[in-house]
């Protein structure tokens, strides 16, 4: 039996959110999640810390400003999984016009204090280096800033921080059962392998993300009065289509708009699709109206046209929002909404939300059920780094942002020995966390087995026993993107030769 004062269901941004949040405020937490962090919703976004400039015309101006002020928080506390981003949209005359996304950015500029960030201005695509790809009737455009996230990556980081202060962190461990009594939640959590575990938690956290309902109707028997909207949202990622870097933002007829990010070096990632959806939430993938769709708006605008033939990866993800009164699936509120039921024993659920946001709505949820724990701490994770973000100290700092480049470029320096290129890669994982990654390794021999190109059995120790990685597809798919630069029958390798590893008990630790 394990006894705590916080039971967290759900290891997507939001349950690792609340943990971390809440175990550094010395309150003792348990976070189970059915998969692996990360592995559904909060892996398929399209990957951006934005203010959602398209919200403006809903009228979410509250949102908007929240999540502009959270984008220049979140760059500095975590500087090597985000980082600035240009976007640049063409004027179409077709679409809205130039006045109207002028007016757009006006506000998205000033609704809330920018420092690291340049304003918006208009350029001649027939002049700008953006201009080059795109088809010669785009003369006109603007550029605005706002930024790139590594989702994945944010997400086991924040599982790393909340462990460090003394959560547990059970992954592929689902919740069975939570039971009031006595004021407490008596919960059943069930490995994929291995025996029950239970948990007599004060307060339960229900962050199950898309399953939040349903976690309630089953596990609860506690059904909850709010309804939610999944709506899917699918991306395709095809060959590097420019080379400078630069992102777009394209509308549609439709009136939705579809981003061109540059991606992984050797690619472009375009979404995102909203469609309402009915199905299995662990069973989302992109169908083919959907490609044909994404396909079809990339080609208006580039010269080089996009076909399925071209897309050589995809993925989707259910996003649960809160229902409202919208009839389109691209105007539902991003927002979130939190469901506190004290009355006996205390229970949060969680409903809604988008990854910009996850921090403040971390901190007010804890805001919230602190003081029911007597737990009287304020929030700390506004003025604090995320773990590996601490490039120039405890605190974040403005350049670690605007500096990153050179913090690089001294790693490339201490580790002479490792090509560049490599260095580049791990500071962009895992910032100050290299040096444990490296620690104790002089030469490239130290490295261990180099088990597919760029990746060597150090970081597989690395990932395994720092990150909960288990298999290939945490590996190559969700603590990095490797998988996109290796070809497929490499994560079979990678599975058999962990679980031969596996096998020899102690062997893994024994290579590190």
């Amino acid at each position: 039996m394990i006894d705590c004062d916080l039971l967290v269901v759900g290891g997507g941004i939001n349950g690792v959110g609340i943990a971390r949040d809440a175990a550094g405020r010395g309150l003792s937490v348990v976070l189970c999640e059915k998969d692996d962090l990360a592995s559904h919703t909060s892996s398929a976004a399209t990957k951006l810390i934005h203010g959602g400039l398209r919200y403006l015309e809903y009228y979410e101006f509250g949102l908007v400003r929240k999540s502009l002020i959270e984008r220049e928080v979140l760059l500095r506390a975590a500087p090597h999984i985000m980082w600035p981003i240009r976007f640049v949209t063409p004027v179409d005359k077709r679409q809205r016009p130039a006045w109207m996304i002028r007016a757009g950015l006006f506000l998205y500029d000033h609704l809330a204090r920018r420092k690291l960030l340049p304003g918006s201005h208009g350029i001649d695509l027939r002049k700008h280096a953006a201009g080059g790809p795109l088809k010669p009737q785009f003369k006109r455009g603007f550029v605005y800033s706002d930024g790139w996230v590594d989702d994945a990556r944010l997400v086991v980081l924040n599982a790393i921080d909340a462990a460090e202060k003394g959560a547990r962190i059970f992954t592929r461990t689902g919740c069975e059962s939570a039971v009031p009594q006595d004021g407490r939640w008596h919960a059943t959590l069930r490995p994929a392998a291995g025996e029950a575990i239970m948990v007599n938690a004060r307060c339960l956290i229900n962050a199950a993300g898309p399953w939040a309902a349903h976690f309630l109707q089953t596990a609860v028997r506690r059904p909850s009065e709010k309804s939610m909207r999944l709506i899917k949202g699918s991306h395709i990622v095809v060959r590097k289509l420019f080379d400078h870097p630069y992102a777009y933002i394209f509308q549609h007829p439709d009136g939705r708009v579809v981003f061109a990010i540059p991606y992984e070096h050797d690619f472009t990632l375009i979404g995102t699709t909203d469609l309402e959806y009915r199905g299995d939430a662990g069973k989302v993938a992109i169908d083919q109206d959907e490609i044909a769709y994404l396909c079809e708006l990339s080609s208006r605008y580039f010269q080089k046209p996009i076909t399925p033939a071209d897309v050589v990866w995809s993925y989707s993800g259910v996003r649960p929002l809160v229902e409202d009164e919208s009839s389109d699936a691209s105007g539902v509120t991003r927002d979130y909404r939190l469901d506190f039921d004290h009355a006996g024993a205390p229970m949060l659920s969680i409903f809604g939300g988008k990854i910009t946001t996850f921090r403040k709505l971390a901190e007010e949820a804890v805001d919230m059920i602190a003081p029911k724990l007597g737990n009287r701490q304020a929030g700390w994770t506004a003025d604090a780094c995320m773990p590996g973000g601490d490039l120039f100290g405890a605190k974040p700092v403005d350049r670690s942002v605007l500096e990153f480049a050179q913090y690089v470029e001294g790693l490339q320096q201490q580790y002479h020995w490792l090509p560049a290129k490599l260095v580049a890669r791990y500071a962009r994982a895992y910032g100050t966390r290299i040096h444990t990654l490296l620690m104790n390794r002089k030469a490239l021999a130290d490295m261990g087995e180099e088990i597919a190109t760029g990746l060597f059995l150090a970081e597989v120790i690395y990932l395994i026993e720092h990150e909960w990685a288990t298999c290939a597809t945490d590996i190559l798919w969700r603590r990095s993107k490797l998988g996109l630069h290796l070809p497929r029958e490499r994560e079979q390798t990678l599975d058999a030769w962990i679980d031969a590893q596996r096998i020899g008990g102690d062997k893994l630790a024994a290579q590190a």
